[in-house]
């Protein structure tokens, strides 16, 4: 199911994200040949509704359309058919940012071995994973080792940097094992600062000569560790406060993002008839670790212990598909 190019097909410059598939048959690797012949990787739209990583690129291409590139790209263009809905990904489809072991025969595994044959081959300088958020979070980066290649890359983007291993389905991991990697988070779709300072990192990146050596300073990055995913189980409703389903999120949740939040934090209403029930959180063995971080105090879920959440969203479809959020804690660079 991929189509590979060695140019920029005709008119794809112009048309935004949810009109890509009148140019593209689906995910598609794009060559693009530069002064530095060690290719930037670059994904976007692994979700078809973050399209902050295509936007970003339309404005790179287009600066660089009467000069040569600093450094050649390989340009991954991802779910182009959820794209073009506006969905993160369509029904019986995959997510596209959980595929990256490349397991299994389907035309997706397929895909991925492929792409990570390609690059294999190439070498790549860094791996850019660029995405959008659904709700209130700061600009961040991602990283999946903690490496001082990695660690400044992270830095270029955002002084906030996340290290997680789980999930290890994602893009960035599978890249890890070829160069430096990182996934940036870019705030919510049609926020112009989110593309604009994708832009601004990109752009660095194709004019980065080499990683620093050294370590980064402590004082340059604040570093969190990513312990735990928070999901709502399956056989479970979840709502907005005021809705009726079996959990409902007090409004304005989402601003509790990169904040510590202290012992008996509220972060669900449970209805009357499911009380017992409450949030799933697994840790990074996969063991559940629900009743280290949260308990029920009749019909509130509260926090057990001090956490810090990231990626909470109001989205109420899309933390049935993926998460609730993330717990972090703070980790020290040595």
């Amino acid at each position: 199911m991929l189509t590979i190019y060695d140019h920029l097909p005709t008119g794809l410059l112009q048309r935004d994200a949810t009109r890509l598939h009148e140019i593209l048959p689906g995910p598609s690797l794009i060559h693009l040949e530069g002064k530095r012949s060690q290719p930037l990787f670059v994904s976007l739209l692994l979700h078809g509704n973050e399209v902050v990583g295509w936007q970003a690129m339309q404005s790179i291409l287009a600066k660089y359309q009467q000069a040569e590139l600093p450094r050649s790209i390989y340009l991954l263009i991802g779910n182009v058919a959820a794209a073009r809905e506006g969905q993160r990904h369509l029904d019986g489809q995959p997510d596209y940012n959980r595929i990256w072991k490349g397991e299994g025969d389907g035309p997706e595994a397929v895909m991925v071995r492929q792409v990570m044959e390609i690059m294999a081959e190439q070498l790549p300088f860094a791996s850019l994973d660029v995405h959008n958020n659904s709700g209130r979070n700061p600009h961040y980066a991602c990283i999946n080792r903690l490496e001082p290649d990695f660690m400044h890359l992270a830095s270029l983007f955002s002084r906030t940097v996340v290290y997680f291993i789980r999930p290890d389905s994602v893009l960035s991991m599978a890249f890890s094992r070829q160069c430096p990697s990182v996934t940036i988070e870019c705030g919510r779709p049609g926020e112009s600062h989110g593309v604009e300072h994708a832009v601004e990192f990109i752009d660095a990146c194709l004019h980065l000569s080499e990683f620093p050596a050294h370590h980064v300073a402590r004082h340059d990055v604040d570093l969190f560790h990513t312990v735990a995913i928070v999901k709502i189980p399956a056989h479970l409703s979840v709502g907005i406060q005021g809705e009726v389903a079996d959990l409902c999120l007090p409004h304005e949740l989402d601003q509790l993002n990169f904040c510590e939040l202290t012992p008996g934090t509220v972060l669900a209403h449970v209805s009357p008839d499911r009380v017992g029930s409450g949030f799933l959180a697994t840790d990074e063995e996969g063991q559940d670790v629900s009743e280290r971080y949260f308990e029920i105090d009749d019909t509130h879920i509260r926090t057990r212990t001090t956490v810090m959440p990231s990626m909470l969203t109001m989205d109420t479809a899309i933390i049935k598909q993926d998460c609730l959020c993330y717990l972090m804690e703070r980790l020290d660079i040595r």
